[in-house]
This record gives C-alpha cells, sequence and structure tokens, in this order.
C-alpha cells in the first residue's frame, strides 16, 4: 500500500489565492453534525511504504551537530501585504534552524537564514536580491516571492531554490522550486475527475479575488486538456453560511459530475455545510486544507462525499515526530497537538527545509563537498530523490515546458462516514503530467 508523509503544503498550493481569501469570520461554527475527528497526512509525493521508514538521506537524531563552514541562506518571503501575507513559510522554515544544526546542518555545515520580506510588488523583490547578495549569502531560497530579480542572483551566481513557482515566468526560470504550484495540483485533481469520476463536466466553485482567478485557471486549463467541459461559479472572499449554500446551488444546477472547491479554511466549512444543506450529492475535489482536524471537528459527516489533493491515511512515522518536535515550540502548542493539515502554506517551508538538509548530506555521503552549488547541481540532476519522508522521485527538469519544477505526484483521499479519511484507492499517487497544458 502506498503511503505518504509529506506536510500540507502540497495540498494547499492550489489555495494560494484562496488560502488569503478565506475570511476567519465566515461560516461561524454552529451545530453541526458531530464525528470523530479524522487524522490525516497530507503530502505531495508517492511514497511505498515509507510512513515508517526515512526514504532520503540522514537528516535525523543519528548525526551530531553541525561544525564546518556557516552556510548563509538568503530567504525571500511576501509578508505584510492584505492578501499576500504568509508569515508562516518563513517561520516555518527558520524552525528548523536549531534542530538541524543540532543534527549535521545541511552537509555538515551549521545554517543561517538571512531574512528578507518582499511586499508583493517588482521592487521590494529587486530590493531584496540586492540586499541579500550584498550580504554574501551562497544560497538563495524563496519562500513565496511574486517577482523573484532572477537577473540579480544570476549575475552574482547565487543559485536559486524555491518552495513554489507563483507565476507563469517561474516555470522556466534559473531556479529549481521544489513543488509545482498551481498547475500540478490542479492537473492531478483533473486526472482524478477524469480517471476516478469519469467526468465530462465539472463546476469550480472559487472565490472572485486574484488569486483564486489563478488556482480556477489553472484547473480549467487542464480540464480543457482532458476534454471535460466546465462552468465557473466565483463568491465572495468572506460568504455567509446562506452565500455558499447560493454557490452550492448554481455549482450543481446543471448536474455536473463533480464539483471542484477553491475555498479553504472557513470556507471549506461553509462549502461542506452548504452541499449538506441542499442534499447535493455530487462529489467534490478540494485540497488538504479541508481535510484538518479543525474543518473536520466542525462539519462531521457533512464531508462525506469529498476527496482531498495531496492526502493520505495518518500513519504515524520517524517524519511525523520530528516534525511534531521542531514546529511545536514555534506553534505555541504540545507536540501532540501540532496538526500537519493545519500548516497551510507553512508546510512548505519546511518541507523544503528538511529536504534540502536530506540531500546535503547524502550528496556529501557520496563524496561531494558541501557547496550552495553543489547542492543545486545535485538536486537538478539527481534521479534518486525524494522528498523528506516521501517516496516519490524528485524530477527537476522531468518536462521542458516546466523545466524549474521537481515534484509532479500527488496523493487523493475521501472522507468516510464516522470521520475517517481514508486512502482513494487507485489514485495514492497521481501523476500530474499527461494533463499540464
Amino acid at each position: 500500500m502506498t503511503r505518504f508523509t509529506f506536510g500540507a503544503g502540497l495540498a494547499v498550493i492550489a489555495l494560494l489565492g484562496s488560502a488569503c481569501s478565506s475570511d476567519s469570520t465566515s461560516a461561524p461554527a454552529s451545530s453541526a453534525t458531530s464525528a470523530t475527528t479524522a487524522d490525516t497526512t497530507t503530502d505531495g509525493t508517492g511514497g511505498t511504504d515509507t510512513a515508517n521508514t526515512a526514504t532520503t538521506g540522514t537528516t535525523g537524531t543519528e548525526l551530531g551537530p553541525a561544525t564546518g563552514e556557516k552556510l548563509l541562506i538568503g530567504l525571500v518571503n511576501t509578508e505584510g501585504t492584505p492578501g499576500i501575507d504568509f508569515p508562516d513559510i518563513r517561520k516555518d522554515i527558520m524552525a528548523t534552524t536549531d534542530y538541524l544544526n543540532a543534527h549535521g546542518g545541511y552537509g555538515g555545515r551549521p545554517i543561517e537564514y538571512v531574512p528578507c520580506i518582499a511586499k508583493g510588488t517588482p521592487e521590494s523583490s529587486q530590493a531584496c536580491a540586492q540586499e541579500l547578495v550584498g550580504k554574501k549569502v551562497e544560497l538563495i531560497l524563496l519562500g513565496l516571492d511574486l517577482f523573484p530579480d532572477y537577473k540579480t542572483y544570476t549575475s552574482a551566481s547565487i543559485p536559486v531554490i524555491g518552495v513554489l513557482p507563483i507565476l507563469p515566468a517561474d516555470y522556466n526560470a534559473d531556479a529549481l522550486f521544489i513543488t509545482g504550484g498551481n498547475a500540478t495540483v490542479m492537473s492531478a485533481a483533473a486526472v482524478v475527475a477524469r480517471d476516478h469520476f469519469n467526468a465530462k463536466t465539472v463546476s469550480i466553485i472559487s472565490s472572485s479575488n486574484a488569486g483564486s482567478a489563478q488556482s480556477a485557471s489553472a484547473v480549467k486549463a487542464s480540464l480543457d486538456v482532458a476534454g471535460i467541459k466546465s462552468k465557473l461559479v466565483t463568491g465572495g472572499d468572506g460568504e455567509t453560511d446562506a452565500g455558499f449554500q447560493g454557490l452550492m446551488r448554481e455549482a450543481a444546477k446543471d448536474n455536473p459530475d463533480v464539483i471542484i472547491s477553491l475555498y479553504a479554511d472557513s470556507g471549506c466549512i461553509g462549502s461542506m455545510r452548504g452541499r449538506a444543506a441542499l442534499g447535493i450529492t455530487i462529489p467534490v475535489i478540494t485540497t488538504g486544507i479541508c481535510s484538518s482536524k479543525e474543518v473536520l471537528k466542525e462539519v462531521g459527516d457533512d464531508a462525506v462525499g469529498w476527496v482531498f489533493a495531496g492526502v493520505n491515511e495518518s500513519v504515524d512515522s520517524p517524519q511525523r515526530t520530528i516534525m511534531r518536535k521542531i514546529l511545536a515550540p514555534m506553534l505555541g502548542v504540545p507536540e501532540e497537538e501540532v496538526d500537519i493539515n493545519g500548516l497551510g502554506l507553512g508546510a512548505l517551508g519546511y518541507m523544503t527545509a528538511m529536504s534540502l538538509a536530506d540531500y546535503s548530506n547524502k550528496m556529501v555521503s557520496e563524496g561531494t563537498p558541501m557547496t550552495a552549488k553543489a547542492l543545486y547541481n545535485y538536486l537538478g540532476t539527481s534521479k534518486d530523490l525524494k522528498l523528506f519522508g516521501g517516496a516519490a522521485p524528485m524530477e527537476c527538469g522531468a518536462l521542458a515546458t516546466y523545466s524549474s519544477v521537481c515534484s509532479y505526484i500527488f496523493p487523493f483521499a475521501e472522507y468516510v462516514a464516522g470521520g475517517k479519511v481514508i486512502d482513494l484507492k487507485g489514485f495514492e499517487a497521481v501523476s500530474s503530467k499527461d494533463l499540464l497544458p
């Protein structure tokens, strides 16, 4: 049986826009039917019984403190701007510092992140690039940066590794992205619509803001490749329960084979309740944010019929234990309360940092001295690397039209009555390559 241990990050890539559009005050809690909260693990990779065995590198308690030359890593992330404020990516990346430095660092070198906050404008991204080059960082790690100044980094011969591509230009940039962004996860969702549900028609529910529109455009493009007709239904950033019922009613009006929902957080709750209240039985595909403990505790069995991208059945693993140990202090909660599905885009940052540590240690163990450029080349050319805790291949440059993308495979899971989220049989490792536009 396939297992996955990657975090919620890849499951929420497609909700980059809708994650910031969901209003935490919308769809307030009410007397939803309760059920045992499902415990799931989200992933963007694939795997074969990897939940209990690390499959990449040597990141773990067996490594001693890093003692080599310090590795300065410039960390660019967008924060403080309404609609594109993602501090969790930076926080979750930087939370790994102490643990990694106590357990091998990057290939034996202790790491130090040098953060720079972009504001969602080309000018702020360019200012970050110039600042970090001036500080003589050896590697650039992009969290969420809408307008990376690739030219400045290339001129300074500083390699760039990113958490996820955002805009079309990123897909063929002089960089490597650990995940594939909206295009890949939405393509995988289209594959499930086509191959699992035999869909000929799909309704897409999305917020009307620019970020959500990008996600909706991505899924429509892949549905078009599949020959599936689609209809877009848009709502506001902060719908009420009644508003979500209206969206679901409109989405179901023409009796499509599948509904794809691009709302997140409280939007998950509102849309799940709206569908159930109207007695709609059309299956819904969404992403892993909607499988979080907080969401499922609120909606209970109203989630029956929902399928989650980037999610698999929960299995405790050494990697999950490490994650809880690292992130609990930063989150201010006990380790047992760290919910990987509730980490949002921060999980992408965490998994990127841990994966790069794995790759660095593996590279050094094979005889290559640790430098940022060596790591970049190793990631870009190796054929046996996996995302931290997973077992799907990292495939940097596998597709010429997505030359900077390194990951294409997603698991899918479904909610069943009684509070369980189980693997969607036959779709535990869905490749997005087939329907990428």
